[in-house]
């Protein structure tokens, strides 16, 4: 079993940036893709960024140029730096991890079989 708490989210002021964290714990080894998801109410969940185990990384449109996703294995660590960020960032984001090597499909959601709580980011103007 695996275990994933996200950590980082808060209130920011647009333009501003911040960093979350994703500690995965459990049976680690096996996770070769992680991405980072969000989620506003009443929308569909959105394909943040991915990464996988051959670093083969993908960012969603709104990403862009504004995030950036990185992994530090030996601290089971999962990360996205979120710079510039805008109100339209707001929402709930969501670790996720599976124990496949994703590559076109390291934006979908249905590929992930392990997912946190969440973290609440908010980014007011």
């Amino acid at each position: 079993q695996v275990k994933l708490v996200e950590s980082g989210g808060g209130s920011v002021q647009s333009g501003g940036s911040l960093r979350l964290s994703c500690v995965s714990s459990g049976n680690t080894d096996g996770l070769y893709s992680m991405a980072w998801f969000r989620r506003v109410p009443g929308k569909e969940r959105e394909g943040v960024a991915a990464i996988n185990i051959n670093n083969r990384i993908a960012y969603g449109d709104s990403a862009k140029g504004r995030f950036t996703i990185t992994r530090e294995y030996v601290r089971n660590t999962l990360y996205l730096q979120m710079d510039n960020l805008r109100p339209e960032d707001t929402a709930a984001y969501y670790c996720a991890s599976v124990d496949l090597t994703l590559e076109s499909g390291l934006l979908q959601a249905d590929w992930y079989k392990y997912w946190g709580q969440g973290t609440q980011v908010t980014v007011f103007s």
